[in-house]
């Protein structure tokens, strides 16, 4: 049968005014390297390489210029031990988290090995120097520096196809622990050298894909990542099994088989999403974050990026239980906990909109029944996790019945879960691995391995006061109308006042204007085939959203309006950082 989803799910962003920048295939890019390095006796090319690129595939690419010296700058780190050593405090021994890394790549390079480097450079009289690796650009910049990048996503698979991490004796780690200290130090080190290469990149080189790699001009890219901080735009999304896991997303989105199920979709998080430039027909994949490094302002706005830096605060993704299971019952850290614990700034308050449910049976676990003994429950808790007993939830966690467009709101420290056959838009700000699981209903993960609990991080956040009564008084269904007129409404779902997001529910036949607050917007289209977002100023072309899809409007974008061209109604839901 011929799938009617309209989900898109390589959306794509056209570049103005670069058509020739960017090359696709290892012909076309040693071709236009050769280029640079005519006419110039000696030529030193410097690849600076993010943490899970290929390097032999880069290698391969690159020797073809007949190059006189090769330097490998990960030779002239410490050793795997040592560095394991050395960041083993950030790492921790749990499987799961770790400290935010405060170091910086330079730690892991001896002056000396550096200084000889730089001194084989110096004595090569003529021909073509090659430095590459990760930390090549600590070296020298070089006359033709290159920035070899990949996408966050495709390192968390490369990791589970057997990719160890940089430099590391700890070769045969599970792929949690894998993404673990990805996360928490090498992806750290490695943004603060991205960040400072970005503005002065001669070439900017896409390995997402083995053996089909990409390239495009630095000015171009860099002018390219202006214009999509000036417009809305989507990133590509990426989908993921789960033990929970259900099958909407498959129905509406029309992916591809997996054998089993989709439990999350990440369409809104530009930590790990990419961005998919169209230079004149030829693609260039991007980690998303390379905007936010380079636009903060435009895309935040001054005064969200006056408090949260280059970091983008605002979260969507998609938990999928139709005809699945419940998610693990789980607790969010306190601000204080997270900056004491892991070095974080803010923690993950979220709400879960209900995009869909199915049944009479459909619910969200939230908040402590009233009367409850919190003695009595961790107890419980703890002996369930013996397998004395399975945990009995309902009996201290109450059992919120939802359906379509509930929105219930979830501040950090408040014991929560969707249950099975709901279909959750999850709004949250983004520290988003940081889920102490209290129970998860006994069951083993997709590998076969019990899934890590954190009990003991869990209870010394439980918020106990957040009873039956609170929780429907101010979390479940919070909405006020802020606007309304024979042209549609607007409605104020969330957030509670803990937390820093706002979320607005705009409903319309017709269009709407949308009132702009300092603050970037992240948008999803909620109900309806499509939506159109119109420039009231003529800043961007109309864009079209459809059912389901997350996009970004920058704060430089200006003001908008949301119009739905088939005069029927449409609801999107927004989220901003509250002034």
């Amino acid at each position: 049968m011929e799938s009617t989803s309209t989900f898109r799910r390589f959306p794509s962003i056209k570049i103005s005014g670069h058509d020739n920048a960017a090359v696709t295939g290892c012909s076309a890019i040693r071709a236009r390297l050769s280029d640079c390095c005519q006419n110039r006796g000696k030529t030193v090319i410097v690849a600076e390489c993010y943490p899970g690129v290929d390097q032999e595939e880069l290698l391969a690419l690159l020797t073809f210029l007949q190059t006189d010296t090769i330097i490998h700058s990960d030779d002239l780190a410490l050793p795997p031990g040592e560095i394991d050593a050395q960041i083993e405090r950030d790492i921790t021994d749990d499987p799961v988290f770790g400290i935010m890394t405060t170091r910086r790549l330079e730690e892991f390079y001896p002056a000396e090995n550096l200084e000889e480097a730089r001194r084989r450079i110096a004595g090569a009289a003529s021909g073509i120097v090659l430095v590459y690796g990760v930390g090549a650009s600590l070296v020298c910049d070089g006359d033709i520096l290159i920035l070899a990048d990949i996408t966050r996503w495709e390192i968390q698979l490369r990791y589970r196809r057997g990719l160890s991490n940089w430099r590391t004796t700890h070769t045969d780690l599970p792929r949690n622990e894998k993404y673990k200290r990805g996360f928490f130090a090498e992806w750290r080190w490695a943004d603060r050298i991205k960040d400072r290469l970005l503005p002065k990149i001669d070439f900017y080189l896409d390995m997402t894909t083995q053996q089909a790699p990409a390239m495009v001009s630095g000015s171009a890219y860099c002018d390219a990542l202006g214009q999509v901080a000036r417009q809305p735009f989507r990133m590509v999304p990426y989908f993921d099994p789960g033990v929970w896991g259900g099958d909407w997303m498959k129905t509406h989105f029309d992916l591809p088989e997996n054998g089993s199920n989709y439990a999350w979709s990440f369409d809104g998080v530009p930590e790990e999403n990419s961005l998919l430039l169209d230079f004149n027909g030829k693609m260039i994949q991007t980690p998303a974050l390379n905007l936010v490094c380079s636009y903060p302002r435009q895309l935040l706005g001054d005064r969200v990026h006056a408090r949260f830096g280059k970091e983008f605060p605002i979260r969507f993704d998609m938990l999928d239980t139709m005809n699945g299971q419940n998610l693990s019952l789980q607790v969010h850290p306190l601000t204080e906990y997270i900056q004491q614990h892991f070095n974080m700034h803010y923690t993950q308050d979220e709400s879960y909109y209900l995009l869909d449910a199915q049944g009479e049976d459909a619910c969200v676990y939230l908040g402590i029944r009233t009367g409850t003994d919190a003695q009595a429950m961790i107890q419980a808790l703890k002996e369930a996790q013996t397998g004395y007993k399975p945990f009995p939830a309902e009996a201290y966690i109450n059992r919120i019945p939802v359906k379509k467009h509930d929105h219930l709101l979830i501040p950090a420290g408040t014991v929560h879960c969707s249950g099975a056959n709901t279909m959750v838009l999850e709004i949250s700000a983004t520290p988003y691995i940081f889920t102490f699981k209290l129970w998860d209903w006994g069951r083993l993960d997709l590998d076969g391995r019990p899934r890590p609990i954190h009990l003991e991080h869990g209870a010394a956040n439980i918020q106990w006061y957040r009873n039956t009564e609170w929780v429907h008084e101010n979390l479940v269904n919070a909405v006020t109308t802020v606007y309304e007129s024979g042209q549609g409404t607007v409605e104020r779902t969330g957030l509670h006042e803990r937390e820093f997001l706002d979320t607005y529910r705009v409903s319309t036949a017709a269009e709407l204007p949308i009132r702009r607050n300092g603050s970037v917007h992240m948008l999803n289209l909620v109900e309806g085939g499509r939506a159109v977002l119109v420039s009231e100023d003529g800043n961007f072309a109309p864009m079209e959203l459809h059912y389901a899809e997350t996009c970004i409007v920058p704060e430089a974008a200006g003001a908008y309006r949301i119009c739905s061209p088939d005069k029927v109604p449409v609801r999107m839901v927004i989220a901003c950082v509250r002034g």
